[in-house]
């Protein structure tokens, strides 16, 4: 159940829309892409991604860039200007680098701009040739960065590059761009694609721990479900609405760890992400936090337990329900599915926007009614009923402190590594989320567990835990004569009405 973590993890992306996590994949295709001016260059970002060192004892696993296929197009004017005959008509080169590196990658002349490629001032300074990426060799290995250069010949309007791969020795975050030095080139694109792998597989390497992560989070919800179904199954008849609606969150839960796990296996076999398979795992997830979220927010009403229905308010329930289900599905297909590309800030922020305000709204609505709930139980008199929900309130309220507290990491860890270099770590800001809302199930679980005595804490239409326990002492005697039965039709009678004035009233406020 991670709905009140996800809640304030929304609320903080309103602010600051960072919070949403790349969806590159190891195979990146190339459709026509343009290239871009930046500086004095005309560039078109090829990928970027954690890389593992080929291990030195293994032949098999090789981590290595590979480049297939790849077509650069340049306009038929600026072809027409060659001849057929000439043997260099126009450079295009790939640069790979690792994010250490970086500052190896152009430079700048008397402390102006920083220029990508060679210019007059830099070739005197740098001995770099005029019309080429200025590169310096990397500190630890003269060879990197990687420069491969592509050649335009005669007035072709195209020109292929040739199979090429290089292995990664050394374990970072690589980048690669293809840069185009001359501005004849400002029309170029490109198509064809790239494929990044590492020892074990194609999962990207910041996501390759979140494998084994699903692993374990779905023994964790079998062990659980054992646990939950086992009482489930020996206290049948004395099962609450409730119950039934935490094992759907379990089943739920278990169902969403193992597609995610499969996912990702079919994801480091392949190097890409099938639309269909995805777009299930998205949408189970989908339908989890929304019943999540619905499940918490009925236990904050008083669901099953001073209200046996949610009366008036069921439909504006299942109205927020549908509208969140269909915000995050869209978020999460947006985010995941199909596309290698980073969407742009504005987009994020367009698709974050409506599933933040959704889940403002609904951690507002639950505190709000969660408060409502304990002043009816203390009004009645309901030690039992109110220990419960005081646990649940101490449960959200270490949820709450865990949440501000990650969050604040996040900030500080997105802040201090504007380049991912620590990328081997991020994988935990995605698996803290998952850990909390188990956490917070297993918290509910617990309060709310099957058992003998699950009627004692439904809905009940006595004034308080000692009338409930007197009702019980009276009707489970014989030979006592009619005077128990008056005495205890009078106090049903009394208490249906003070419950049906307490629900119209709190309905009302509603």
């Amino acid at each position: 159940m991670d709905s009140l973590a996800l809640l304030l993890l929304s609320i903080f992306l309103l602010l600051s829309p960072i919070g949403i996590k790349k969806s590159n994949a190891s195979i990146h295709i190339y459709h026509n892409d343009p290239f871009r001016e930046v500086g004095n260059a005309y560039l078109l970002s090829g990928g970027s991604e954690g890389l593992m060192a080929t291990p030195f004892s293994s032949s098999n696993h090789i981590s290595y860039i590979r480049f297939e296929n790849i077509t650069f197009w340049r306009s038929k004017d600026v072809a027409d200007q060659h001849s057929d005959m000439e043997h260099s008509s126009g450079l295009v080169q790939a640069i790979i680098f690792e994010a250490a590196d970086r500052n190896n990658i152009g430079g700048s002349a008397y402390g102006g701009q920083r220029a990508i490629c060679c210019t007059p001032d830099l070739a005197k300074m740098e001995g770099c040739k005029q019309g080429e990426v200025l590169r310096r060799p990397s500190a630890t290995d003269i060879n990197w960065p990687v420069v491969l250069d592509v050649q335009f010949s005669g007035n072709s309007l195209f020109t292929k590059m040739d199979y090429r791969e290089v292995p990664i020795t050394k374990t970072g975050m690589y980048n690669l761009f293809f840069v185009a030095c001359d501005p004849k080139l400002k029309e170029l694109v490109m198509s064809g694609k790239t494929m990044w792998k590492n020892p074990d597989g194609y999962l990207p390497g910041r996501m390759a721990p979140l494998k084994k992560f699903y692993v374990f989070m779905s023994l964790a919800y079998v062990i659980l479900s054992i646990i939950w179904f086992t009482q489930y199954v020996r206290f049948w008849k004395d099962i609450l609405q409730l119950q039934h609606c935490i094992t759907a969150v379990i089943a739920l839960g278990l169902f969403e760890m193992i597609l995610w796990y499969f996912e990702y296996v079919n994801f480091n076999d392949t190097g890409i992400r099938p639309v269909v398979v995805t777009t299930w795992v998205v949408t189970v997830g989908a339908v989890r936090k929304t019943v999540s979220r619905l499940l918490i927010l009925s236990v904050s009403m008083g669901y099953g337990v001073v209200r046996p229905t949610l009366g008036g308010l069921t439909s504006k329930v299942l109205l927020i329900g549908i509208t969140y289900f269909l915000a995050s599905e869209l978020l999460d297909i947006t985010e995941y599915v199909g596309t290698i590309n980073d969407i742009s800030g504005r987009a994020r922020l367009f698709l974050v926007l409506p599933d933040a305000f959704l889940d403002a709204f609904l951690i507002l609505w639950i505190f709000t009614s969660l408060s409502r709930t304990l002043e009816q139980l203390q009004a009645k008199r309901s030690s039992a009923k109110l220990d419960i929900y005081r646990k649940f309130s101490n449960a959200l309220a270490v949820t709450v402190i865990a949440s501000v507290a990650w969050i604040g990491y996040e900030v500080y860890f997105k802040a201090t590594d504007p380049f991912n270099e620590r990328w081997q770590s991020a994988w935990i800001i995605t698996a803290f989320w998952d850990i909390l809302a188990f956490a917070l199930l297993c918290v509910i679980c617990y309060l709310w567990a099957p058992s003998q005595s699950s009627q004692r804490y439904a809905y009940s239409e006595e004034v308080g835990e000692e009338s409930d326990e007197e009702a019980h002492s009276l009707t489970s005697r014989k030979g006592e004569g009619d005077i128990s039965l008056v005495k205890q039709e009078k106090n049903v009678g009394t208490n249906d009405d003070f419950e049906q004035e307490d629900d119209e009233e709190e309905d009302k406020r509603e």
